[in-house]
């Protein structure tokens, strides 16, 4: 055959490559996925129904109890609600809190597309379900659904949302929404807000900028308190408020020139007083469980209408004695006078008793939580970072006054000597001068040393307190390092041996259906030991002897083991600092502005202060016949008032005893004392342990300690040279006893 007859090969196809067909395949499931999921969308959307208004809305009552989870403390349900019609919430009330919270709202289909895509990121990555809800969203979850946090939850609010958009007037779902959602301050709806927040119930008299405010603060009431102190909250608030004006500017419901003009300020709040729920001493007990819910991630839905059942630690027999000890034990002069007290149970941080004034509804100002100076109840945290870095009890310091420190004389109380000392007696007696010459003398990095040891035993981080890295002046506790609350728990870290347990108020949250959702017991992973075992029972062993012979001595009354620290912060009282301004620092140091007294046992560490004047700035000395208002005074007693019935009827528990090395072969001081000290040193031991100390009998406390002079002599300021953390504060006290 010829080669022209031949027939000619076919072309070979070329093979499509294997990623190519792998896309088509990926393409084909994607499109069969979207047409499932449409499929799937208009089936679910088909069978949803719209169900009756959550019956239990408007009674889902939050309980709160002591620790026995049945003594009841008080509640937090506060629905404070009276529906109006539409027709009465005028139209800027409407704009604003559709500029604030749903800007399509009049054009929407009920629910937020990007919203839901963020949902569904957050499902994806293991976050909390959050953000991005519409109007109708929101007033779905709140009046057909539960407050519960699920995947389910959620679609089923997507559902019923998107049915109700389409078979309900909008205007029905806004009105609706305006007389159910929450402003916080127990408000539900538009007339409760008004009425909790400017005292004007009728929504017709709002004015815009108050409708902005109100339209502000429901997006988070937690977030956006306008009683929290901190200057970031009201950044915030003023953000959002400029937002929502913005808005309202954007729809056409007011002009740039007003949208400036109410920006310029927040309106006026008028509130209107408080529920007599949080009347008394035991309102600062509920305000301090409903702010540690919302730290657990608990919102206001939730707290106000969820119906939990929150267990706090605070017990109810110890709660009784520390209010009576708290109103009861005190000077007879007590006009201005405010006392703080917390007790902690040790190993637990569970915080069993708190006396933060004598009346929530008469004052938010909670004494026991906020913070002051504590003056020399900060040397127990310079005598754990010293037996950290290797100090001995029994090393030698200076006990005469004063000391130059940096280039800056620096003095006792009283400028008070006491010769050459060892630290147990520096501490037994709160020798400044001693404390000085261990911190800035012989300790490297000293002040830094002490701050890691007071951060270490539960002292909040702060930014006073880490400025204190750097002062000299900070083993006195110059500045609002910490709370009575903050004292107690930090002194509880050593009273277990060195191992730190946070402070907490609540035990244990359930939900309406018993479940529990939040208890303690996830704390567990936060104990941890701060400080070797033998250091925190040295430390407990030099507070004994504060107790022993001491300035606390009066201590002794419980007649049981107990180990503590005075504290005192001198400075200027706020009364005295015009004049002081005016006579170049003549007063510096001449008024005590904090008295502190916090001892513990094995079983309980409570923390009492005492302050003065409306801020607690005031002076104390005036309240007290002694040479200054010390804290081996009517803190003690108020202290012991509290201590003596919370213990009555527990064991007689003793502190372990360090090591025995500890306690042998003590130095001798090789230098003779400049002069006579005015209390002798103890003599060193030998090489065995000293005896226990013997109790004595009780008899009755007095007010004065029994180390100080009968009669008052010129006080020296301790410390001033040096700078404080502590803003708009025109002196930097030292700290006393």
């Amino acid at each position: 055959m010829s080669e022209a007859r031949r027939r000619a090969v076919p072309a070979r196809k070329p093979k499509r490559h294997w990623a190519l067909r792998v896309l088509g395949w990926l393409a084909a499931l994607f499109f069969v996925g979207i047409i499932g999921a449409v499929a799937t969308f208009f089936i679910v959307y088909q069978t949803t129904d719209i169900p009756d208004p959550n019956k239990e809305f408007a009674t889902n009552t939050t309980t709160v109890t002591f620790a026995d989870g049945k003594q009841p403390l008080g509640s937090f349900f506060e629905q404070n609600r009276h529906s109006v019609p539409l027709s009465q919430i005028p139209k800027h009330v409407q704009d604003a809190v559709t500029a604030a919270e749903d800007r399509t709202f009049w054009t929407n289909p009920g629910i937020s597309p990007s919203g839901m895509v963020r949902a569904a990121w957050n499902i994806a990555r293991g976050e909390q379900l959050q953000g991005g809800s519409t109007i109708t969203q929101q007033y779905v979850k709140v009046m057909y659904l539960t407050q519960e946090r699920t995947v389910s939850r959620k679609f089923q609010e997507l559902f019923i949302a998107t049915k109700l958009s389409r078979s309900q007037d909008k205007s029905k779902t806004l009105e609706g929404y305006l007389n159910t959602v929450y402003f916080g301050e127990g408000a539900y709806g538009i007339s409760a807000a008004g009425d909790a927040y400017f005292q004007t119930p009728d929504p017709r008299k709002l004015t815009v900028p108050q409708a902005a405010f109100l339209a502000t603060v429901l997006n988070n009431p937690t977030l956006f308190d306008i009683d929290d102190p901190d200057p970031r909250t009201r950044k915030r608030i003023v953000e959002r408020y400029h937002y929502v004006l913005d808005g309202m500017r954007q729809n056409g419901t007011i002009t740039q020139a007003q949208a400036t003009a109410y920006g310029k300020a927040l309106p006026k709040i008028n509130k209107k007083p408080k529920n007599d729920r949080y009347k008394g001493p035991n309102g600062f007990l509920l305000d301090m469980a409903r702010k540690e819910l919302q730290r657990l991630g608990f919102d206001e839905d939730q707290i106000s209408g969820g119906g939990l059942k929150v267990t706090t630690t605070f017990d109810l027999k110890a709660q009784n004695q520390i209010v009576l000890a708290g109103t009861k034990e005190l000077p007879k002069k007590r006009n201005g006078l405010h006392v703080g007290m917390a007790s902690v149970r040790p190993g637990t941080g569970e915080l069993v008793a708190m006396y933060g004034g004598p009346d929530y509804l008469k004052s938010q100002l909670n004494w026991a939580t906020r913070p002051a100076r504590p003056g020399s109840g900060f040397k127990p945290f310079a005598l754990a970072a010293a037996l950290k870095d290797g100090t001995s009890v029994w090393d030698i310091f200076q006990g005469d006054s004063p000391i130059e420190i940096q280039g800056q004389k620096l003095n006792n109380e009283f400028d008070e000597d006491y010769g050459d000392v060892t630290l147990l007696k520096a501490t037994e007696q709160s020798i400044n001068t001693a404390f000085y010459d261990l911190v800035d003398n012989k300790m490297e990095n000293g002040p830094a040393k002490l701050v890691d040891a007071a951060e270490a035993a539960g002292i909040p981080k702060t930014k006073a307190l880490e400025i204190g890295r750097n002062n000299p002046s900070t083993v006195l506790g110059p500045d609002p390092y910490a709370s009575p609350v903050d004292m107690a728990n930090a002194y509880a870290t050593f009273a277990a041996d060195g191992m730190y347990a946070p402070v907490h108020t609540i035990k244990q949250v359930a939900g309406p259906d018993g479940k529990v959702l939040w208890s303690e017991k996830s704390l567990d992973k936060k104990k941890v030991r701060k400080f070797d075992e033998n250091v925190a029972r040295m430390v407990n062993y030099a507070l004994q002897d504060v107790v022993e012979k001491g300035t606390g001595e009066d201590a002794k009354e419980l007649d049981r083991p107990v180990a503590g620290k005075t504290g005192t912060a001198g400075g200027v009282a706020v009364e005295h600092r015009k004049a002081n301004a005016a006579c170049d620092g003549c007063k510096d140091g001449e008024d005590t502005l904090t008295s502190w007294w916090t001892g513990y046992t094995p079983q309980l560490s409570t923390s009492v202060l005492y302050r003065a004047g409306a801020s607690g700035e005031g002076d104390l000395d005036p309240y007290s016949s002694d040479d200054a208002f010390f804290g081996g005074g009517w803190p003690l007693k108020t202290w012991l008032a509290f201590m003596d019935p919370a213990l009555a009827g527990q064991p007689d528990e003793g502190f372990q005893e360090p090591d025995e090395d500890e306690l042998k072969d003590s130095p001798t001081p090789t230098i003779t004392p400049s002069r006579t000290p005015t209390s002798t040193p103890p003599a060193p031991p030998t090489n065995t342990p000293p005896a226990p100390p013997t109790k004595t009998p009780k008899s009755t406390p007095t007010n004065t300690p029994t180390d100080k002079p009968t009669k008052k002599p010129t006080r020296t300021p301790p410390g001033w040279p040096f700078p404080t953390g502590t803003p708009n504060t025109p002196d930097a006290p030292g700290g006393g006893q």
